[in-house]
Parts: C-alpha cells; structure tokens; sequence
C-alpha cells in the first residue's frame, strides 16, 4: 500500500489504499456491501444540497490541492 493513499475504511477503520481495485476505499466485499446496506437503509443521508458558493469554494480548493508541489 502506498502511504499516501492509505485511509480507514469506511465501515471498519482497517487501513486500505483509497485506490485498491476492486473494492477501494472499502477493505474488502464485505464492507462494501455493508456500507451500500446501510445507503439503501437510509441510514446516509444527504441533508441539503450544496449551494453555488459552497461548490466555488470546493471547486476552488481541489484547483489548490492540484497546484501545490
């Protein structure tokens, strides 16, 4: 796994590299399906859609992100 991709899973924590086929973020099947399991549950929610300057700002922080060495 490369350090700099490395995240906790989302369902168990256990340290994943964001980008590992098949199954990135998640470690393996299992979590993903959990994690779909608990979308389909309703138990994620989105609470408000993002507003125009709510985008501007992400957008504005992605350009950042990619600009710096």
């Amino acid at each position: 796994m490369s350090s700099g991709n490395t995240i906790p899973c989302a369902t168990c924590s256990a340290p994943v590299d964001f980008f590992a086929p098949p199954v990135g973020p998640f470690c393996s099947p299992r979590c993903q399906m959990v994690d779909l399991g608990r979308w389909l549950a309703e138990d994620y929610r989105i609470s408000e859609p993002l507003d125009y300057e709510e985008i501007a700002e992400l957008r504005n922080q992605l350009e950042d992100q990619h600009e710096a060495p």
